[in-house]
This record gives C-alpha cells, sequence and structure tokens, in this order.
C-alpha cells in the first residue's frame, strides 16, 4: 500500500510543470522562468503603477497563462510554423478547433482580423470630432504624426537589409518589407492598429509589438513633455488659442460619412478599420440609436478588450519573445513614438509662424493616435507655463486625426506588403 501510495505520488509530480521546468532547465526551461518573472512585471505594471491596465492587465496574465508548462492553453506554432499550415501558409482551422486551447479559440479573432475593428468600433463611438471639424487644419498634425511610422519603416528596412538583430532572417525581401511595416507602425501610438497590421504581416513579432504599443502609449507623460519643451520656447508655449467654433450636428453627421468614402475610396485596406470607428461614430452623432452606442463603447469594448489582451499576450512565449530581434523592436518603437511626436511639434511650429503666432506648437505633440492622453499632455504642459491656457480641446482635433492617420498609414501598408 505504501509502495503504491508512493509511487502514485511520484507519477503525479513528475506530471506537474514544476518537473517539467526543472528536467528541461538546462534545455531552455530557465527561458519560461524569465518569461514568467517578465509576465509578473508586467502584472505590476498594470495594477500598482497603472500603466494602460486595461490592456496591459489581460496581456501580462495571457502571457503568464501561455508560459506555464503543460496547460496547453495556447499554440503559437499553430499559427505561424510552416509544418502547421495548409499549404505552409493558411490556417489549419481543423488542427486548431480539434486540439487547440481555450486560447487558440480565442485568437481566430486576432488573426481573423475582428477584434480590432470592433475596438474602433467603440473607439467612434466614444469619440467627438467636433474639434477636428471647427478647425480641419488639425487633419495635418495628425498626418505629419505619422512621420515615425515612415521613418522607423526605413531604418527596419536598413536593418534587415544587413541581416542586423534578426532581421530579414530568412533572407526574403519580402519579410524584411513586412516586419518593419510592422514595426513601424508603433509609431502611430495605436495599439489595435499596430496588431491589425503584424496578424497579417508579421505574425511571429505579434507579442513584442502589441506590448511595444501599449507601454510607449503609457509612458506618454514620460516620453512627450520632454521633447516638448526641447522643439518649443517659452513663449511659443504661452500662446493662447482662440475659442473654436462651435458645430453643428448635422456638420457631425456627414463627417463620418465623408471620412468613410473619401478614406476607402482611396486606401481600400483601410476600410475595416476606418469603417468601423466611423461607423462608430455616426451611431454616436446620429442620436438615434442610442442603446447600439452605449452598447458598443461599453459592454462590447470591454469583452473585445479582454479577448484582445489576453491572446495577444498568450502569444509571448519564450522561443518568440526572449531574442535579440524583440529588445531592437522595443527600441525602434521608441524612435517611432519620438518621431511621431516631433514631426506632429514641428508643423505646429511652422503653423504658428504662418499664422502670426495664433496656433500654440504644443497641439502638435497630441497628432500621435492615443486619445486623449497625448491631448491631456498638451493641456498639461501648457498650463505649466501660463494657467490660463486651456489646449484640450484645440488639442483634441489633432488627436482624432491621428486615429484616422494611422489608420490610413496602416492601410497603406496592407496595400503595399500583403501577398507579396
Amino acid at each position: 500500500m505504501f509502495d503504491m501510495l508512493v509511487e502514485g505520488l511520484s507519477s503525479f509530480a513528475m506530471k506537474t510543470g514544476i518537473a517539467e521546468i526543472a528536467m528541461n532547465f538546462t534545455a531552455g526551461g530557465w527561458k519560461t522562468l524569465v518569461m514568467l518573472v517578465i509576465a509578473c512585471v508586467l502584472l505590476y505594471l498594470a495594477i500598482v503603477k497603472k500603466f494602460e491596465p486595461l490592456l496591459l492587465l489581460p496581456i501580462a496574465f495571457g502571457m503568464l497563462l501561455a508560459n506555464l508548462p503543460l496547460g496547453g492553453v495556447m499554440h503559437p506554432e499553430y499559427f505561424i510554423n510552416p509544418e502547421y499550415l495548409v499549404n505552409g501558409k493558411d490556417l489549419d482551422f481543423g488542427l486548431i478547433l480539434h486540439k487547440g486551447g481555450l486560447l487558440d479559440l480565442l485568437y481566430l479573432g486576432v488573426k481573423l482580423g475582428i477584434y480590432p475593428p470592433l475596438i474602433f468600433l467603440g473607439i467612434g463611438c466614444m469619440t467627438d470630432f467636433g474639434p477636428l471639424i471647427s478647425n480641419p487644419k488639425s487633419i495635418l498634425l495628425g498626418a505629419a504624426a505619422q512621420l515615425g511610422v515612415f521613418i522607423t519603416f526605413f531604418c527596419a528596412v536598413l536593418l534587415g537589409a544587413f541581416g542586423i538583430a534578426g532581421f530579414g532572417a530568412d533572407g526574403n525581401v519580402a519579410t524584411i518589407f513586412k516586419e518593419a511595416a510592422s514595426i513601424g507602425i508603433i509609431g502611430g501610438a495605436d495599439g489595435p492598429t499596430a496588431i491589425f497590421v503584424t496578424k497579417t504581416l508579421a505574425p511571429g513579432l505579434l507579442s513584442a509589438i502589441a506590448i511595444a504599443a501599449y507601454s510607449y502609449m503609457a509612458l506618454i507623460p514620460m516620453i512627450q513633455p520632454p521633447i516638448m519643451k526641447a522643439l518649443t520656447s517659452k513663449k511659443e508655449r504661452q500662446i493662447v488659442m482662440e475659442q473654436l467654433r462651435p458645430v453643428t450636428q448635422k456638420e457631425k453627421i456627414i463627417f463620418p460619412i465623408a471620412v468613410a468614402l473619401i478614406v476607402v475610396l482611396l486606401v481600400p485596406d483601410a476600410a475595416s478599420l476606418v469603417g468601423m470607428l466611423m461607423l462608430g461614430n455616426l451611431i454616436k452623432e446620429s442620436g438615434v440609436a442610442e442603446r447600439l452606442c452605449k452598447t458598443a463603447q461599453n459592454e462590447l469594448m470591454n469583452i473585445v478588450t479582454i479577448f484582445l489582451g489576453i491572446t495577444v499576450g498568450a502569444t509571448a512565449t519564450a522561443d518568440t519573445f526572449l531574442t535579440l530581434k524583440t529588445l531592437f523592436i522595443v527600441a525602434l518603437g521608441l524612435v517611432a513614438f519620438m518621431i511621431s511626436t516631433m514631426g506632429g511639434l514641428l508643423l505646429a511650429k511652422l503653423m504658428c509662424r504662418l499664422t502670426g503666432g495664433k496656433i500654440n506648437p504644443l497641439i502638435g505633440s497630441a497628432g500621435v493616435s492615443a486619445v486623449p492622453m497625448a491631448a491631456r499632455m498638451s493641456q498639461k504642459v501648457g498650463q505649466e507655463e501660463n494657467p490660463a491656457n486651456f489646449l484640450l480641446m484645440h488639442a483634441m482635433g489633432p488627436n482624432v486625426a491621428g486615429v484616422i492617420g494611422s489608420a490610413v498609414a496602416a492601410g497603406v501598408f496592407l496595400a503595399n506588403f500583403t501577398g507579396i
């Protein structure tokens, strides 16, 4: 009896995740421990430091679950390894449905491009495009803030051309361009857009790019102010802008319809993101579908956010995340975000001079699409120099323009690099 008990306990112990890590420690088990530590650090940042907790918390917990040995909740290889794909490129839905875990099934919403557009639907229902309609010049600042996206894209292409840090390791030029586009889009400071582009062009980089994108969005209060103060003078930061003109409901209803028509006709690959964004805004501004508006910006948004976060986090396994390439992605993402901030600020400075000092350059930094945090940062820095300065509504124009701009940039990348 005692021998049977000992044998049973021994058999149970050998089937635990602890035993799995111990037996494979030298063969890579230590990497699993590192990933678990990283997941706990991200949980700390989300819960204690409140860094983008709505997404960083589920991302971190998804990472934790995926890296616990033998859990079987996620198999990233089913989505990226040619041996598990039909003809080496298409998803094997039969394999995923029959052998996949819970998070494999939920991850289909990312892989099939469902979650990011639904997030944009909710954002549209929460966004007021009034400041942009009132001051159409703001859209130029949103466009200028995409500068970091394209400069970083070219930097990543150069890294791939020289085979640095594992970029373009397979020697395929198409892979270099796809990975570069996925990294560059971090500069748009829009997590769902970064995920939407990466899941199509470079799914193997999804976890690193998503975590970088959301981390920099959370670190806006640390990253942007030094750049804002370095590129503007005290006199410029003190400029008080004139009050925006009132916008009629008719204008607010026509705007999303017009934007959808123009953008989708020009950049068809942006239809999913821009279309859902504008649908959400039309639901809000029409005033005839209040129940749909509340559902999209609350229940639907919250459910999709949980699914998106936990599944993206679950792609961060040791094999894909603990690489030199990940460090370069994080560094390039920071460069992209900083250059995007600079692009908006520099164009705003030019507009300030052309208008005889009527535009405060600080609103240019809000051209990145981190709504409304970037706009609040313009307000905060402006009030530090002049307590009577109220820039929030002026900064919201470039801010919401940045959302459209990042979606258009995503469409440009997808149009050029999908299928090559």
